[in-house]
């Protein structure tokens, strides 16, 4: 038998479905443990999509937990991930965010490497060890794949395929991404929160009305819709019927809240894969947030707005106007996050429970269909974390 971790031993999982150990939120050797068996584990993580390099030789740095990543649109008009690491000695290749590049150097002993990753040159070869050949020594790459233009990663041998991972999400990510995913980016905010990854990511559909001030102040009001979530790892999506209120003078530029026809349904969606990543398209706001922890109480979020190629400039326009002051980090809809996801990790350094409440009907078992203001989509995700982490759930 598998000898268990501490975290293991110590702490006890409930025997309900809806009750989650707060300690997993503070617990170090425990953060230490999902950097391993998730981040570097057999699952996928997205770190780009194709249209944040549109052009051949643009680059685009990120990292995937404590491992730096590089992402790159080589001459061939390929997009390729590569790890940020030299071949030779590992020194970092690329330390700015962005940019364009034939050709990579790594500064240490002047390795240099094409945009297909591939080593070109490198001094002094004559005195390299016998049978020396440039060509065993491209840039690393993990294993990734892509949908819809957007590029997925694991560092596992392990993992499924993306279809496989995906599972009814995919649909849910290609509605989202403009039903084929041909997107043109149109920029960026990054942001630090001060939580621990898990609570970032449990973020769920009972408390928008309830939390975001902006539904109340402008009598917005919601639409009928749905809620479900993967039987594999518990991503879910919230699809729901668009409704916006009617214009105000609370805001001096109503276009903030108006939604364009783009002839498309008139529908808002926000998927969640697990581990991080958050998909949204609302109002005329197409939103993917590329996300990673940084310390047991810290993500890094970028959210990256797009336009789709077929808009019109006056479409564009609209969108990002839309995208920031609308659901950005600090946007109408959505700047109470950061206070709440801070709150959530103070409060989860007391002892106890978290009991999921909205939606659930029989805490003994899963669903997998909620209402769209349900809490209890999130339950199938947080049973995924359970399995992929070891914990064992305590009998009835």
């Amino acid at each position: 038998m598998e000898a268990l971790e501490a975290y293991q031993r110590d702490v006890v999982w409930p025997a309900n479905y809806n009750e989650i150990p707060k300690e997993i939120f503070v617990r170090q050797d425990l953060y230490q443990a999902e950097i391993a068996r998730i981040f570097r584990g057999p699952e996928w993580h997205p770190v780009a999509h194709e249209s944040e390099v549109p052009n051949k030789g643009d680059f685009k740095t990120c990292n995937l937990a404590d491992v730096p990543i590089l992402v790159v649109r080589g001459q061939d008009d390929r997009v390729r991930a590569f790890y940020n690491a030299c071949s030779h000695r590992s020194n970092q290749i690329e330390v700015k965010p962005s940019g364009n590049r034939s050709e990579f150097e790594c500064p240490y002993h002047r390795w240099l490497f094409n945009s297909q990753g591939e080593l070109v040159g490198c001094p002094n070869q004559r005195e390299f060890t016998p049978g020396f050949d440039k060509a065993d020594f491209p840039l690393a790459q993990p294993r990734q794949d892509s949908v819809g233009g957007l590029l997925f990663v694991t560092l596992s041998e392990e993992t499924e395929s993306l279809d496989e991972f995906l599972q009814e999400a995919k649909s849910s990510l290609l509605d989202i991404m403009g039903g084929d995913g041909r997107l043109k980016l149109l920029g960026y905010h990054r942001v630090r929160y001060l939580t621990n990854w898990k609570a970032y990511g449990d973020n769920d559909g009972y408390h928008p009305p309830l939390l975001h001030q902006a539904f109340t102040l402008l009598n917005w009001q919601g639409g009928a819709g749905r809620q479900y979530a993967t039987t594999g790892r518990g991503h879910y999506c919230i699809d729901t019927e668009l409704t916006v209120p009617q214009p105000t003078s609370l805001i001096r530029d109503s276009s903030v809240i108006e939604f364009r026809d783009e002839g498309r349904p008139k529908r808002s969606s926000v998927l969640a894969l697990f581990p991080m990543l958050v998909a949204s398209s609302y109002l005329n706001v197409i939103s993917i947030r590329f996300a990673t922890p940084t310390a047991i109480d810290e993500v890094e979020v970028n959210y990256a707005y797009f336009a789709h190629q077929d808009d019109d400039e006056a479409m564009i326009r609209h969108r990002i106007r839309q995208s920031s002051n609308a659901i950005g980090p600090s946007g109408l809809i959505s700047m109470e996050d950061a206070s709440v996801f801070h709150r959530v990790q103070i409060g989860n350094r007391t002892p106890g429970r978290a009991v999921f409440q909205k939606g659930v009907s029989d805490p003994s078992r899963l669903s997998f269909e909620f209402r769209q203001n349900d809490e209890s989509a999130n339950l199938p995700h947080w049973e995924y974390y359970r399995t992929a982490m070891g914990f064992r759930r305590a009998a009835v």
